[in-house]
């Protein structure tokens, strides 16, 4: 549910992954503890799984500066907004955005009910994994998987449907839950902002009814602070039992130009804090340089491919080019994931303790 181009390098990303992963489901239940609920080791002192240095330094001297009556720069806390990008910025999204991994994985399990897909393209080439099949049903055929999986439904439905498949979904490489590979060192930054009186948001290109469900308990994010892409809903009042239903056709495309739009559409206010990771995000942290107060425009950039992955130019998922380019001639502050984090997700707090 992105825009054209990248729904594109999406199919693309998609058939890399299945080429050379099986994408079913995990049915190993996982823990129910909330992710945001783990200690943070030193947890009295701001940003601890970031190294010092000028990338800490900058993100605490920004917090300190416009929170701070006396200074030239306050910013009142109703217009404290910052918002997050997820994929490739909260967590990680290699080799293919994870919401992708939940649409085959929605294939494969709705396949029983529907024996007619086994000679039914794109459905059959999922089913074999055969990817020069799917190739060959283009933008239209990843357009129809989309829609099989995430419409034709109420939303209550549709919201256990996710929840059920982040309880048990493994991802294929990690073999962890997805809601392990959330970044620690992102985490810790979202709560100080929020102990400083930012009102935190999600602006993603994923979809909005995909990330509620568990955002709020993963990152301690409120899930009326989620903005997203979705698909077009109508009510229904059912016989006296009001629903929602998600209808086949796209509402918003929460990407590129599509973020400042949802900003506007959602927040309603600029923000001041914009963190991203890809070029398309871009749009988003210029729609945050351009607020008359104070602003701080972030970039997370994929560079431990021993602990995560490192891509950014010419990556097939999360190019970070252009975004790269503006970043370094305007000053934004650019994250090196393998020099400012001591470590990248949660489960990695116990190694350095």
């Amino acid at each position: 549910m992105r825009s054209k181009q990248d729904l594109i390098v999406l199919f693309c990303g998609l058939a890399f992954c299945l080429s050379v992963f099986s994408c079913s489901s995990e049915t190993e239940k996982i823990s129910d503890e909330p992710t945001n609920s783990r200690e943070i080791a030193g947890a009295g002192t701001a940003l601890p799984s970031w190294n010092e240095g000028s990338t800490k330094q900058a993100i605490l001297d920004f917090v300190e500066d416009v929170t701070n009556p006396q200074s030239a720069n306050y910013i009142e806390p109703k217009d404290r907004i910052a918002t997050f990008d997820n994929d490739g910025t909260l967590w990680s999204e290699q080799p293919v955005y994870f919401q992708f991994f939940f649409a085959i994985d929605r294939i494969k399990a709705m396949a029983t009910d529907h024996p007619e897909w086994k000679d039914q393209q794109p459905y059959k080439a999922i089913l074999e994994n055969d990817m020069p099949a799917l190739m060959e049903q283009g933008m239209a055929g990843l357009l129809k998987v989309v829609m099989t999986t995430h419409a034709g439904m109420t939303t209550d439905e549709f919201e256990k449907i996710v929840s059920d498949w982040v309880a048990t979904a493994k991802h294929p490489t990690k073999n962890r839950p997805y809601t392990d590979l959330i970044y620690q060192p992102m985490l810790e930054l979202v709560k100080y902002l929020q102990q400083n009186d930012f009102k935190v948001f999600i602006v993603s290109g994923g979809g909005i009814d995909f990330m509620r469900p568990w955002a709020e308990d993963v990152y301690g994010i409120p899930k009326d602070r989620i903005v997203g892409s979705s698909i077009k809903t109508e009510y229904d009042y059912n016989d006296g039992q009001p629903i929602i239903k998600r209808l086949p056709e796209i509402d918003l495309i929460d990407d590129k130009e599509g973020k400042p739009i949802g900003i506007h559409r959602y927040i309603g206010r600029k923000p001041v804090f914009a963190a991203g990771n890809s070029d398309g995000d871009l749009q988003m942290l210029r729609w945050t340089a351009a607020n008359s107060a104070k602003s701080f425009k972030l970039f997370v950039h994929h560079t431990d491919e021993a602990r995560e992955w490192a891509y950014d130019r010419d990556s097939h998922i999360g190019a970070f080019d252009k975004g790269w380019d503006e970043a370094k001639e305007k000053g934004w502050t650019l994250v090196d994931m393998k020099e400012d984090w001591k470590v990248i997700y949660p489960y990695e707090l116990d190694s350095v303790d």
